[in-house]
């Protein structure tokens, strides 16, 4: 039996020989759990503010922070907190760090937390508006898939082009903000701020 030959350009030809560009992955990989260590004291420190939340069983699990090389074929990096998962109901806040594409937060509510939750949320885009500056760039999931986190057209939408009346009718809700790589010296800033501004919107409208 003959095999077809495997060959490499010379480009994967040059990268197979050079192992310093995946150490420095690797560190990179490295880094982003360091921060997302620092995001989940700091978000066990926020939620304790919230007094809606103080008994809440989803915030009584630990953070957890995985990896991955394959999302979209790309390495990931993210961290749940809360993180309360099962059939019927979801609580959870997902800090994600996608290789080549940004940092972002996503809200994923479901079943009886959707239900107790959604409301405040309606209110709040109810006060502010869609198009305000407070409720600017969220993004409302429009896909079937909770655990999808790229931002194409498919998956989220921005708030403003919306058009549904109450988040509480979806199946699920997902809402998403997002920042690009090149502003790594903000992204822990703009994950607390975030992540501040998720519980104030389910507890305080």
């Amino acid at each position: 039996m003959s095999y077809a030959k495997v060959t490499l350009s010379p480009k994967e030809l040059e990268l197979v020989n050079n192992a310093d560009w995946i150490l420095t992955k690797n560190h990179i990989i490295g880094k982003v759990y360091d921060l997302f260590g620092a995001l989940a004291n700091q978000y066990r420190q926020e939620f304790l503010t919230h007094k809606k939340f103080e008994k809440e069983i989803a915030f009584e699990i630990a953070p957890k922070i995985s990896k991955g090389e394959q999302y979209e074929q790309l390495p990931y990096v993210m961290l749940d907190f809360p993180r309360y998962f099962t059939e019927s109901d979801i609580f959870a806040i997902r800090t994600f760090f996608w290789w080549g594409n940004h940092c972002s937060i996503h809200l994923v509510l479901k079943g009886k937390y959707l239900a107790e939750l959604g409301p405040s949320i309606d209110r709040y885009f109810e006060m502010y508006g869609k198009y305000g500056t407070e409720t600017l760039d969220w993004f409302i999931g429009v896909g079937s898939d909770p655990w999808q986190h790229y931002f194409e057209k498919d998956n989220y939408m921005p708030m403003q082009d919306w058009n549904g009346y109450s988040v509480t009718k979806l199946p699920f809700l997902k809402l998403a903000k997002k920042i690009p790589l090149q502003k790594w010296d903000d992204i822990e800033n703009f994950m607390k701020n975030q992540f501040s501004k998720i519980l104030t919107i389910l507890s305080d409208y």
